[in-house]
């Protein structure tokens, strides 16, 4: 008996003690990780933000275009999406590197670049976006908006913070950084990507040069004159490259849709014109000729630039379909994009190119002394390496059936560069105009939609707009809100829409802050 009543106690005590155990506790599973290594939680955040070549966004940008509507259309956007996800796993990374017992490590690093990116992205397109009282959870359901200009010093104050936190950590050769799939863990490229980064979000703000609380000027003027203290990208081999692998990572373009793809995407009108406007030798590497003008009577050489033709993104789909299948348009150079699963060359997210254009542009501006000449035509230099031309280099021209190559042509960059409409005119109008032109060619596939943002800021290159392009005619100006915004957050998106445009009417026409 009294061992009955031992067993008795024995199980009540436990029960008790149970009981006084958190429901949180009880509810813990097992095979659940409780916390993960932050290189894991990084390698996701990188990519996650990164952007890929072939994709709307690109048609958006006129450098291709969909002929066939069951596959798509070239209409513009409508509603913008937001990062806030990626930017939550942005907080568990560095939560995750924190238990090291190191402030200051390089995951936190990066962490304020992927927030500069992914909050500049989100900014550019739809204006005011929640930052302050952003991801707070149920500590703030609601968050308020802060205004564009709020958001776009805070990501130069982000910017400015992973330059130092990089220098830091690199002077104490710290090598803790794993996971990551742009720099491969090296901590010198990282910090020349950041500051790479804040040259473009300089230049994206030329509008605003004599703003005070910005010192755009400033900041642009202390980078370049002090490149030990703010290193920027030198060279194509810094940079920022998504690398597909042809496994886990599949180019887009491959050859397991090349036989859906084929004849219903074909080149754009402002990106191919572009470049045959300046017998510009990146058109034979990216593109076909178009097949009704290499073959019949009358048939062009193949290396004859009035051989290429875009279509104008403006025009009818059915129109487009039409002339497409008549062979009258130019495709991507099929045997360069569709042979392979890794694709010819890695998405570059941020590049060298893009920095020399940015500087010749803030040169050219007037907002530090230097010969924009010279960033001009590294940037042109740099864009054509990408491609693998040079001067010499003999370039095979094919045509988009069967990859049969019908002629070749020696490159002779030497001279592309003497062209009176490609040397530099100064600084001047017609120096930022080709300044932006090259910058526009250079972006081809790279860069996500940076083209667009380009163009929007500054109207050069001039994009088609018409009824291929939707919205009546008229090329957006920026992204409506996402839908749960007014779902979930409607007094404060109502209040933002106000505040900016002085009508709670989301409209795809309205103006931003960044380029009034």
């Amino acid at each position: 008996m009294k061992k009955i009543l031992v067993v008795f106690l024995l199980s009540s005590l436990l029960l008790v003690l149970n009981a006084c155990r958190d429901f949180e506790d009880l509810e813990e599973n097992p095979n659940r990780p409780a916390s993960v290594p932050p290189s894991l939680v990084l390698r996701g955040v990188l990519s996650d933000m990164h952007e890929r070549p072939w994709t709307l966004e690109h048609r958006q940008n006129q450098f291709w275009a969909c002929n066939y509507n069951y596959y798509g259309t070239n209409e513009y956007w409508t509603t913008a999406g937001f990062n806030y996800l990626t930017l939550k796993n942005v907080i568990k990374m560095e939560e995750e590197a924190s238990k090291s017992g190191a402030l200051v490590n390089p995951y936190t690093a990066i962490g304020k670049f992927v927030r500069a990116v992914l909050v500049t992205r989100m900014s550019n397109k739809v204006g005011d976006i929640p930052l302050t009282d952003a991801l707070k959870g149920l500590e703030v359901p609601e968050p308020t908006y802060n205004s564009q200009k709020d958001v776009m010093i805070q990501v130069l104050e982000w910017l400015e913070e992973s330059n130092a936190e990089f220098k830091s950590l690199i002077a104490e050769n710290n090598l803790s950084l794993d996971g990551d799939i742009y720099f491969q863990n090296d901590l010198v490229k990282w910090r020349k990507a950041v500051n790479t980064f804040k040259i473009r979000v300089l230049i994206s703000l030329s509008k605003k040069e004599n703003d005070t609380d910005l010192n755009i000027k400033q900041k642009f003027q202390s980078i370049l004159s002090n490149p030990a203290e703010y290193p920027v990208m030198s060279s194509n081999q810094d940079n920022m490259n998504y690398v597909y692998n042809g496994a886990q990572q599949i180019y887009p373009t491959n050859p397991g849709n090349r036989g859906f793809d084929k004849g219903r995407y074909n080149m754009a009108d402002t990106y191919v014109k572009g470049l045959t406007n300046l017998n510009d030798p990146r058109v034979y590497v990216t593109c076909n000729p178009a097949k009704a003008k290499v073959t019949g009577s009358g048939a062009l050489n193949p290396a004859d630039f009035n051989a290429y033709i875009g279509a104008p993104s403006g025009e009818s789909l059915d129109d487009m379909t039409l002339k497409a299948g008549n062979g009258q348009y130019s495709f991507a150079n099929q045997k360069r994009y569709y042979t392979t699963l890794t694709g010819p060359e890695p998405s570059v997210q941020l590049s060298y190119w893009e920095l020399c254009f940015n500087i010749a542009e803030g040169l050219n501006r007037g907002w530090a002394s230097g010969s924009a000449a010279t960033y001009y035509e590294n940037g042109i230099r740099a864009s054509m390496a990408f491609y693998g031309i040079s001067d010499g280099t003999v370039l095979s021209i094919t045509e988009s059936d069967n990859d049969a190559v019908i002629g070749t042509v020696t490159a002779s960059l030497s001279s592309y560069l003497a062209q009176v409409a490609v040397a530099y005119a100064g600084n001047n109008a017609t120096g930022l105009n080709q300044i932006l032109t090259q910058k526009y060619l250079a972006f081809f596939q790279n860069s996500g939609q940076e083209a667009y943002f380009n163009y929007r800021r500054t109207g050069v290159p001039a994009f088609h707009a018409g009824p291929g392009t939707g919205n009546s005619g008229v090329i957006p100006r920026r992204w409506l809100y996402p839908q749960n915004e007014s779902f979930y957050n409607n007094t404060n998106l109502q209040a933002a829409l106000s505040s900016q445009f002085g009508s709670a009417i989301d409209d795809l026409d309205n103006e931003i802050w960044i380029n009034k």
